[in-house]
């Protein structure tokens, strides 16, 4: 939420043109159990807290979520435990079942911003969810409904005939415009709650995401950019004061979209990407979906396990010493 991560992956994506060049090879993943043992020992600090090494060593409510769910599907308890422990000790909020969005070691008060970030708080309630079923825990199974109906109670807005899933409690929401960022419209997450409360609770919520995301795809890419702004029903344009880039955030849209068998939302993404697959190029990290201006850099690791994964072609060698561009492969391995 808010995190510039242009600085953290200058460069990481420059092999992809070898790649590119490998794409009829058999499609495969250099992410294994054994990675999660290498993405333990260089993320999560014994207390449970995963740690940002991009951004000055920081946490999120993001990277907590990311560390249950891959504990979970690596089947790691005593890790999820761990993780979830230290995430209800310093991060979750006395006024609600939400999560700080931050957690910044180098200060007074750690938690000195407690707006929350709501793909963490999705995670976390999947991840919950999924690991009362895999581990028999009821409180899991509790905690995971309050956090639930949290987000509807707090963190749903009706506005131009749609419900709109805000980023966040405070600082997104003006009398001209509600900023959205695709990024969190986490599908498998959304679909698995549907599946828990009924239709009632999470229908409309999912349908009017899926209408927003199906407007947000702009100028002749068809893209969706970082950060939107919704300015009437299903008008949908990129957020003002934000560059309107198709970037470091938007590159979890595919990765959702794929997880959640989101065909129509992928398919535009697909395209732009079979374009420098065709000509043997690298991937650029962001696109301006508006002037067409594309990075000078590439893909980080993250970028192109997840671009991989959707196009077919073979993984990144290694796990990525950042911890996004690690989280993205990790996720890119259990999800797409």
């Amino acid at each position: 939420m808010g995190v510039d991560r242009r600085a953290l992956l200058v460069g990481m994506g420059l092999v992809f043109t070898a790649a590119c060049a490998k794409a009829r090879q058999p499609r495969g993943s250099s992410v294994t159990n054994g990675d999660w043992a290498r993405f333990k020992a260089a993320f999560l600090d014994p207390s449970g807290r995963i740690i940002d090494n991009g951004n000055g060593g920081v946490s999120h409510s993001e990277g907590q979520g990311y560390g249950l769910g891959l504990a979970l599907w690596n089947d790691d308890r005593e890790a999820f435990d761990a993780i979830l422990r230290w995430t209800d000790s310093n991060l979750v909020r006395p006024d609600m079942a939400l999560y700080a969005w931050r957690y910044d070691p180098r200060q007074p008060n750690p938690v000195a911003d407690t707006n929350n970030a709501t793909d963490g708080d999705l995670f976390i309630a999947w991840a919950l969810a999924e690991a009362a079923k895999s581990w028999g825990e009821g409180r899991y199974a509790s905690r995971s409904a309050e956090i639930r109906a949290a987000i509807r109670q707090h963190l749903v807005l009706e506005r131009h005939g749609r419900k709109l899933l805000l980023p966040g409690l405070q600082g997104f929401v003006t009398p001209e415009a509600v900023t959205l960022n695709p990024s969190y419209f986490v599908w498998p997450a959304l679909d698995a709650f549907r599946r828990l409360d009924g239709e009632a609770a999470w229908g409309r919520i999912i349908s009017d995401s899926e209408a927003l995301m199906a407007a947000a795809q702009f100028g002749p890419l068809k893209l969706p950019t970082d950060w939107v702004d919704v300015t009437g029903h299903d008008m949908v344009v990129p957020a003002m004061g934000k560059p309107a880039r198709f970037g470091f955030d938007a590159i979890r849209v595919p990765l959702y979209a794929q997880a959640g068998r989101r065909a129509a939302l992928l398919k535009p993404i697909r395209d732009y990407w079979q374009g420098y697959v065709t000509r043997q190029q690298p991937i650029p990290a962001w696109v301006d979906v508006q002037s067409r201006e594309v990075a000078p850099y590439a893909l980080s690791a993250g970028g192109m396990a997840i671009a991989g994964k959707i196009m077919g072609l073979p993984q990144p060698a290694g796990l990525s010493t950042d911890y996004y561009a690690a989280s993205l492969q990790m996720l890119a391995g259990k999800l797409a």
